[in-house]
């Protein structure tokens, strides 16, 4: 739930953004035809001088890297508080300015970067108790003393750290969270993620504290699980239980792990897209991670994908729309609109808004901010509360797999870099999926989380397609040139065997381990 990614700079400045056909709406065109989308992909360029430069460039105060968002001589970075505007609104929003902000995110191939997130839980050694928030303080003070991290506060209470493009961040539950820099190859994403797990460890050990590499709190309860202070997650706690039963389950006990990936146009958005969402049943199960639920397996390989499916279906899913030959950034925009609004950030404070409409917000009849119209930083906000299996932004995310051990880790990107980032397997995976109907892809949605890859489908089992979505992957890798095709190692085994590394946790859970899931807090331990 990092607020602003970084996986994906935006252009550096609007005036040349130059990867996308320009329709009326000022956006990336797309053809009607899927295969003449794929050719129309000219360069233009926004004029210097339009109303829609000037606005965004409220939000888009880049630095030199086109990463971050400066207020002053402040960098605000993922871990942050959503920011705040720059210059005061002199114009409405308009919807061209929603659809143009999403098509800010076009760059060229030679641009594109990988940026990986994960999550895992903190606990004590001695108790297996989740972490108390003054354990995670104390432990990011140490970090960022430490190892030269510079913090981030909301009011009072340390929330997060930032060094450079990299942050650490807090989900609800305490779940402790990298967001990684935006990085060119997966040696650089694995060498980020064991340089970050090194200093958390050097810090915790010396507290008594370990981290657990899973997609699901295998041992505790609700009530047993730290707030954290954050005014975001008090919003979202109070709202939750109104639009789903599993909504609190998600924000306190789940933990993943995501790449966020570019594209250079519309058409290369919507190509991704699809691809992404046919395929995240797939991921779900090569990942799935949390069995186990208050100590007992749950009848879930995965748990956390399960609990998506009650949370809050207004922003969650798999977005079949996506698969109509109409889709494009305006059309996600129309979606977004509709998506019930959480909070406005304003002067450093929340303003619940829970429930209401961005459509009402930009009208200027919010009836939490009465008269007040929105900014574009309050649409970016607005977008990291949607949660649906692959989101977008100013770049798409992959939303699917289960926390897990450092390989994991590593390998999740690998798996989606090498189908998405290479042409050959990106038109392959869209050739073998362009059947699949609505029903199917939302049969494998609902069905996956509980018998992984023993789905069956059409003819066979889901473990067949992953056989050969692998080796599309893996031969995407080859192509990039960077020697990264080891990184896919882990799944390879879970494809080869048919057995989820969720299905190994408990084969130990009813052996070894004598019906007790204390020892996967060593198994798993980073």
């Amino acid at each position: 739930m990092t607020l602003i990614s970084r996986a994906s700079p935006s252009c550096r400045v609007l005036t040349d953004l130059t990867r996308c056909t320009i329709r009326r709406s000022g956006v990336c065109g797309l053809a009607k035809n899927a295969e003449a989308s794929r050719m129309k992909e000219t360069c233009v360029s926004f004029s210097s001088s339009s109303r829609y430069s000037a606005k965004i460039s409220q939000l888009l105060h880049l630095d030199n890297a086109g990463i971050g968002i400066r207020r002053g001589r402040r960098s605000i970075v993922a871990a942050s508080p959503p920011t705040e505007d720059a210059v005061v609104v002199t114009e409405p929003l308009t919807k061209e300015d929603l659809v143009g902000y999403l098509a800010s995110g076009c760059k060229p191939k030679e641009k594109w970067r990988i940026g990986t997130e994960h999550e895992k839980f903190g606990f004590e050694f001695g108790t297996l108790h989740p972490m108390k928030y003054e354990q995670i303080a104390e432990l990011l003070n140490s970090i960022a003393e430490r190892f030269d991290w510079e913090k981030v506060m909301e009011g009072d209470y340390i929330i997060g750290l930032k060094q450079g493009k990299q942050s650490i961040s807090l989900e609800p539950g305490g779940q402790f969270e990298l967001s990684g820099a935006p990085l060119e190859t997966l040696h650089q994403t694995c060498a980020e993620v064991n340089s970050h797990l090194y200093q958390v460890k050097a810090v915790a050990e010396e507290m008594g504290i370990g981290f657990l590499g899973i997609g699901f709190q295998p041992k505790w309860g609700l009530k047993d699980i730290p707030v954290m202070p954050k005014g975001r997650y008090e919003i979202m706690r109070n709202y939750m239980p109104k639009v789903g039963s599993l909504g609190l389950d998600m924000m306190f006990r789940t933990c993943t792990v995501q790449v966020n990936l570019d594209f250079s146009s519309e058409a290369d958005m919507i190509r991704k897209f699809r691809a992404g969402l046919a395929l995240q049943p797939i991921a779900t199960a090569l990942f799935a991670n949390s069995p186990f639920t208050e100590g007992k397996p749950n009848g879930y390989l995965s748990m956390r994908s399960h609990i998506w499916t009650d949370t809050d279906n207004n922003r969650a899913g798999m977005l079949p729309f996506v698969f109509d030959d109409s889709f494009g950034f305006e059309q996600y925009v129309d979606y977004a609109l509709d998506v019930p609004m959480y909070f406005v950030y304003r002067k450093k404070k929340y303003i619940d808004c829970a429930g209401m409409s961005f459509r009402d917000f930009l009208a200027g009849k919010l009836p939490c901010l009465p008269g007040e119209l929105p900014t574009l930083n309050d649409w970016e906000n607005h977008l990291t509360t949607i949660f649906p299996e692959v989101r977008l932004k100013r770049y798409l995310e992959m939303r699917g797999a289960d926390g897990g051990p450092w390989r994991r880790l590593c390998a999740l990107p690998a798996f989606w870099v090498g189908l998405l980032y290479d042409e050959d397997s990106l038109q392959n995976v869209l050739d073998m999926t362009a059947d699949w109907t609505t029903g199917e892809r939302q049969m494998l949605r609902n069905k996956v989380p509980k018998t992984g890859l023993k789905t069956p489908f059409r003819d066979g089992l889901l473990r067949h397609v992953a056989q050969d979505v692998l080796k599309l992957s893996k031969d995407g890798l080859e192509r990039r040139g960077f020697k990264e095709t080891g990184f896919l190692n882990e799944v390879a085994e879970v494809v080869r065997t048919g057995v989820t590394p969720a299905e190994k946790l408990l084969d130990m859970y009813h052996g070894k381990w004598r019906e007790s899931v204390d020892p996967v807090f060593e198994e798993l331990l980073y």
